[in-house]
């Protein structure tokens, strides 16, 4: 891992090192300025806690594949905690609500026998210190490249399987065989993309009534009910644009607003929300580029600020972040501005639970970067430390 200690950190340490000298002073004269000085080193301390953050990676099988790192919210730094072997490809992970253990998807195109991945189940031990494999079942559908969590089901979309399954968390934490598989159908004009549906993102939407799975080769977004943990028949929730590709969707935190990203044409659109029927109307859609950049992209990931002022996506062959400013009433998006990631082909990124720090996985340069979020502006400013990482995909905060 490399680290670098600018200004703010520097005067950090000088901070910390005169209220240690204020407590050791306070000590041999008046109690009430040590009790101050104290509680100026506690909340000190706090502002420098640590957030844990796993990243799910493509790896060999027998290689180091889920990595877990511990991130100061207060500059950026990374550093790491673990890694564990927890086979081929654990791209994409789910971390259960009461933080006991992990789900990932296993993205591959065929296991035991079946043109297939799997779906893994751990059990996190000693806070993290090791991962112990519960379960491992098939996807029942080729590269699963999504995992989420809705109560006691567990969601995965097959990207080659152009499918979606679900699965039932058992009380020792172990999955259930898949309680549900619901191929999806639908092409799209681009021939080498939408030749066949390929659902990319499967999750539940603010209230878990409904469970929307986006798929890039049909254009469309579905809408799922769970009914005894079984995925009924789905709806079409939105009819994208043809040839555009979604691929994800972030919702605001008040659940008004959605933001659907499309890989094929590098668009994020605003969505006014149907809470009652599960169901999107267009608001409006912007470009993640900047004017006259004609190359090569393809977005990856989307996500919104916690104080649902901002809305991000990663630009893979840009490779940048694209900030935008979300219109509290509208829910209209405006381009603040794009910033270089620091690496090659971002595919994923994450913010932490304060809002403070934007983590990114870029996959090809093997690298995570952190990035300073200004809460006023949502612009990003990079902090000037990262963490080698073997092609990581996901980040999933603790």
């Amino acid at each position: 891992m490399h680290k670098r200690f600018n200004k703010s950190q520097k005067q950090g340490a000088l901070t910390t090192g005169l209220l240690l000298a204020g407590i050791l002073l306070g000590t041999s004269g008046c109690n009430n300025n040590a009790s101050e000085v104290q509680q100026d080193s506690n909340e000190t301390q706090r502002t420098m806690e640590r957030t844990r953050v796993y990243v799910g990676t493509y790896a060999e099988p027998d290689a180091e594949s889920i990595y877990l790192y511990n991130l100061n919210s207060e500059t950026g730094e990374l550093t790491r905690e673990a890694a564990y072997k927890a086979g081929e490809n654990p791209s994409y992970l789910a971390l259960s609500p009461d933080r006991q253990y992990l789900y990932a998807v296993n993205e591959t195109t065929s296991y035991e026998g079946e043109k297939s991945g799997a779906v893994s189940a751990f059990a996190i031990n000693g806070q993290g210190a090791s991962l112990s494999l519960l379960s491992k079942v098939a996807s029942k559908g080729g590269a699963p490249c999504y995992i989420a969590l809705n109560g006691n089901t567990v969601l995965v979309a097959n990207y080659v399987g152009g499918n979606v399954a679900a699965y039932a968390v058992q009380a020792d934490g172990k999955l259930s065989t898949a309680t549900t598989v619901q191929q999806h159908e639908g092409t799209g004009p681009n021939e080498k993309r939408q030749e066949a549906p390929h659902a990319h993102y499967f999750a539940p939407g603010p209230t878990g009534k409904y469970n929307f799975a986006v798929d890039l080769g049909a254009d469309k977004v579905f809408a799922y009910t769970l009914e005894d943990g079984k995925l009924t028949s789905p709806t079409v929730a939105f009819n994208a644009a043809p040839g555009s590709g979604p691929r994800h969707l972030a919702f605001r935190p008040d659940g008004k607003y959605a933001y659907l990203l499309h890989e094929l044409n590098s668009t994020l659109v605003a969505l006014a929300y149907n809470a009652e029927n599960g169901t999107f109307e267009e608001v409006q859609a912007l470009s993640t580029l900047p004017e006259g950049f004609t190359e090569n992209n393809q977005p990856a990931a989307v996500k919104v600020s916690p104080d649902g002022k901002y809305v991000y996506s990663s630009n893979r062959g840009h490779n940048s972040m694209a900030v935008f400013a979300i219109d509290a009433e509208t829910g209209k998006i405006r381009l603040v501005e794009t910033v270089p990631t620091g690496g090659d082909w971002p595919r994923d990124f994450s913010i932490d639970p304060s809002g403070s720090i934007l983590l990114v996985a870029n996959e090809r340069s093997n690298n995570i970067t952190t990035f300073k979020i200004d809460k006023t502006t949502g612009k990003l400013t990079a902090t000037g430390h990262e963490a080698q990482v073997p092609k990581p995909v996901n980040l999933v905060f603790e």
